[in-house]
């Protein structure tokens, strides 16, 4: 039997644009918001975009939040994807405090509007370069078959800030502010700031090489 992956939806996503992506790897996916799908799926996806405190409202009104850290405590897959990234940790200062799924420990934080005499400007819209943080880390993760340096594309006005740097895979620069941009725990948690969806055939790269490393392609 194929592998089953559950794009989560709760409201917040750029749905179409991951689900057309599995699609075209030859991933079994299926667009879901119902808590016993995701707990019987072999694989998670938790996609994107918007403000933190109002995808995790939407998470936890759906009942969803218990569901994703259950399943990941089991060692199911997960790949976050933009503000799923985000939700991943503990708690953002977007819009005041609010709490995260607090899955890898950190906070998210704002992009300054200077930096180094440099202004910022807010939202990071486009595309920037990935850059190599740990070399085992990035052979071990699916930015494995990605060049250092590669371009992705992103969209996004918060930044991740975790407390541990073991779990940091790449960086990225924005007008010299330098911020973790991918990260990955060394066994079932996968995430991108950048949208891998939206970053033509070196994104879908990453899908597959994620559909591989967890044997979701059988």
């Amino acid at each position: 039997m194929r592998k089953k992956v559950a794009i989560i939806d709760y409201k917040l996503g750029n749905l179409f644009s991951v689900k057309h992506a599995c699609d075209y790897i030859g991933l079994d996916s299926f667009v879901t918001s119902d808590g016993s799908l995701i707990e019987g799926a072999d694989a998670l996806i938790l996609p994107g975009v918007g403000a933190f405190a109002e995808g995790m409202n939407h998470l936890n009104q759906l009942g969803l939040s218990s569901v994703i850290k259950d399943k990941v405590k089991e060692g199911t897959p997960l790949f976050g994807i933009c503000l799923g990234l985000q939700m991943l940790f503990t708690e953002s200062e977007e819009f005041g405090k609010s709490k995260g799924l607090d899955i890898i420990k950190g906070r998210i934080e704002k992009f300054p509007m200077e930096h180094k005499s440099n202004h910022l400007k807010i939202p990071q819209i486009g595309w920037n370069k990935i850059t190599m943080y740990n070399e085992d880390l990035w052979n071990a993760s699916s930015l494995s078959g990605i060049k250092d340096g590669t371009f992705m594309y992103f969209v996004h006005s918060f930044y991740a800030k975790p407390d541990n740097d073991t779990e940091v895979l790449t960086n990225t620069n924005y007008c010299g502010f330098e911020y973790c941009s991918a990260v990955y725990n060394k066994k079932n948690v996968f995430a991108t700031q950048f949208h891998p969806e939206k970053s033509g055939e070196n994104g879908l790269k990453i899908y597959k090489q994620w559909a591989k490393n967890y044997n979701l392609l059988q």
